[in-house]
């Protein structure tokens, strides 16, 4: 596609004027990393020499994270913690990280939603991930803690410019709070864009939505294998969902954006040769792209604007985050 680059570059650098507020299943990535040393005499498993834990905001929280480092630390969370071991990392990691968890229900009932990576390596070898342990808990909050989170969103909702319901389906984004959050933020004119793995189709009357192509292919009913497949399925999630736009992440094949009347886009990939890890790319996108449309942006250049960050957080390992400045540059070498 052909793009205007002063006008790319112009827009980019308006993101830091709006504030995001994140609403979903709030996660913290555990990172511990060792040595390997020798295969244990107990079990045939390596025996790792422990030489450093780092604390990630993964899942919704990285979604924020993301918005964060791009609007000098407008943004704020909704969502759950247990009262368990990790859940002072988890405000910490988020106060370290200039993200307001205020919004933070703790329910004693809940695990704080945790991802233990272990990764091991030795002197001739890269780091490389040897077992992954989640904590979480099955099914959806309690009417209490739902009730608590409703009164989160109407008391800090109307301050921000935007929200994204961030659903990876552990439980934290009920029926009641979709429909709630999706009408108090039409109610008062604000940017609401979804990012969900499944049952697109109920998130009606939002401003957008960012599935990836396999989500995508679930909710239409029909595999994509060509541009006019893509044509057919923006389409259809137009009509299903009444947003304004639709945003579809194709991975190595870039984006696809639908608009209604049959305004189509694709976006091609950047930097697809130096691709390191995908994690928490989609999360990227989701909240440059909401960023942007927050200031006004159209939809194709946010969403090139989404598309250039994730180029950037590839490149490095686990769950990352990019800047304004990392932003320009890589425009300016596109």
């Amino acid at each position: 596609m052909n793009f205007d680059r002063e006008k790319l570059i112009s827009y980019i650098n308006k993101l830091n004027t709006k504030k995001i507020l994140v609403i979903g299943d709030l996660a913290l990535d555990e990172m511990i990393y060792g040595d390997a040393e020798r295969i244990s005499r107990e079990a045939p498993v390596l025996i790792l020499q422990h030489t450093k834990t780092k604390h990630i905001l993964g899942g919704a929280s990285n979604a924020a994270h993301n918005a964060a480092t791009l609007n000098g630390s407008n943004v704020g969370v909704i969502g759950v913690m247990g009262e368990d071991y990790h859940s002072n990392f988890l405000v910490d990691t988020f106060k370290q990280a200039g993200v307001d968890c205020t919004g933070i229900v703790t329910d004693k009932d809940r695990k704080t939603i945790v991802k233990t990576r272990i990764s091991g390596s030795i002197t001739t070898s890269i780091t490389q991930q040897i077992v992954r342990i989640d904590r979480q808990s099955k099914g959806y909050i309690s009417k209490a803690t739902e009730e608590k989170l409703i009164e989160k969103i109407n008391e800090l909702l109307p301050k921000y410019d935007g929200v994204i319901l961030s659903n990876y389906h552990i439980g934290t984004i009920t029926p009641e709070i979709i429909t709630h959050t999706i009408k108090l933020a039409n109610d008062l004119n604000k940017v609401c864009v979804v990012d969900a793995q499944k049952d697109l189709e109920i998130y009606k009357n939002i401003t957008s939505m960012t599935p990836n192509l396999p989500d995508t292919e679930k909710s239409v009913g029909f595999e994509i294998n060509d541009i006019e497949d893509l044509k057919k399925a923006g389409n259809k999630l137009l009509e299903k969902t009444n947003a304004k736009s639709i945003l579809i992440t194709c991975g190595a094949d870039g984006m696809f954006v639908t608009k209604p009347n049959n305004d189509f886009t694709k976006i091609p990939v950047f930097n697809k040769s130096e691709v390191f890890d995908v994690t928490g790319a989609g999360d990227t996108v989701t909240e440059v792209y909401t960023l942007a449309l927050a200031c006004g942006i159209d939809p194709v250049y946010a969403a090139l604007i989404g598309n250039v960050a994730a180029s950037i957080v590839v490149r490095q390992f686990g769950c990352a985050t990019t800047t304004i400045e990392e932003l320009l540059n890589a425009v300016k070498e596109l």
